[in-house]
């Protein structure tokens, strides 16, 4: 071989060394432009300024079954500590056996979400907090029976009185819903790989990671699910190009239209976080997906219009488990006992 071919030799792989490094700078900045890293830190919640004594009021509510009718039902039992913050199911059993509608969302980085539950109908976490304890399907009490409850339970006094310091009579149910946001916005999952990539650690992904990341991007998959919660921050119809099955997208429900009552909101959801998704199946509103890898390919055709390939769908996959954050560590609290005046369970 002579000299002057190996120097172009030498130089065709110099420039193709280069265009890959630029190439994966790009992908990074473009990464960066469209998605944030989750913060180490809980946000503070506006008007609902954070304690020590406030969140641990929040931690011993969220776990009291003696919030709901039959004392046997906790917020935790829908949105798992430990489990992805979900619990597994298509939909959740509530009182009396009775199965919710939805799939019950992640409780994890949901204070990052525009809106809370499926259709938004709660702004934010502290008005989703109250929602399910007077839902006759789910906890079925009511605002009132909870603090009957509460105020017949003499250990909890001192916590509400070390939360809300003071307040003359500080166990009302705005206070309640206010504790448990407080904590669960504590529930957050920094640490994901995809957020050391974000922070510029281009280690943090693989080849095939980046491949579906580009891929991810740009099929239009980031239209939607963008921001530091990888989706969770805007509305978008369900079957944009094509409509998926009754069963994955049940004709009676109509999503936000039952909140807004205006046409074009049929079949719109609150586009969900991607965040753990591995952690939370069944996937979507109707929970009819257990497979992350059917729910991206139905994504794609649903939603894009697009018919990815295996190949595709793998490589979208696999950047998906890299949005697997540090889950978060939560010290079951000591919950104060019942006294013979505190109401009994119902059925």
């Amino acid at each position: 071989m002579s000299r002057r071919t190996t120097c172009i030799m030498l130089a065709l792989a110099g420039c193709l060394a280069c265009s890959s490094a630029w190439s994966q700078s790009a992908l990074m900045k473009q990464a960066q432009g469209l998605f944030k890293p989750l913060p180490d830190k809980p946000p503070a919640l506006p008007g609902n300024p954070a304690t020590p004594a406030k969140v641990l009021l929040g931690k011993m509510l969220y776990f009291d079954p003696r919030l709901s009718r039959s004392h046997s039902i906790s917020c935790n039992s829908c949105h798992m500590i430990g489990m992805g913050g979900v619990d597994l199911q298509e939909t959740s059993l509530g009182h009396r056996w009775q199965r919710g509608s939805r799939n019950a969302p992640t409780v994890y980085n949901a204070v990052f979400d525009v809106a809370q539950f499926w259709d938004g109908r709660a702004k934010d976490l502290e008005q989703q907090a109250g929602g399910p304890m007077v839902n006759p399907v789910e906890m079925d009490t009511s605002e009132q029976h909870v603090i009957e409850q509460l105020k017949a339970i003499p250990g909890y006094a001192p916590y509400f009185a070390n939360a809300y310091p003071g307040v003359r009579d500080p166990i009302t149910f705005e206070n309640v819903r206010q504790a448990i946001a407080v904590f669960e916005a504590t529930l957050i999952t920094p640490g994901a790989r995809f957020d050391r990539y974000l922070k510029g650690d281009d280690g943090a992904l693989d080849t095939a990671q980046k491949a579906g990341l580009a891929l991810f991007i740009n099929k239009g998959c980031a239209a939607c699910h963008k921001g530091i919660n990888v989706g969770g921050g805007m509305y978008a119809p369900f079957g944009v190009v094509e409509r998926p099955g009754a069963e994955i997208l049940p004709p009676g429900d109509k999503g936000r239209f039952a909140v807004t009552k205006t046409a074009s909101d049929e079949y719109v959801f609150r586009v969900p976080s991607l965040r753990n998704v591995t952690l939370t199946p069944p996937y979507f509103h109707s929970g009819k997906s257990w497979d992350l890898r059917q729910a991206v390919a139905i994504m794609g055709s649903s939603q894009l219009g697009a018919r990815l390939t295996d190949d595709e769908v793998t490589k979208i996959t696999e950047f998906l488990t890299t949005l697997t954050g540090r889950q978060p560590s939560v010290v079951l609290p000591d919950l104060p006992p019942s006294a013979a005046g505190t109401p009994r369970p119902q059925q």
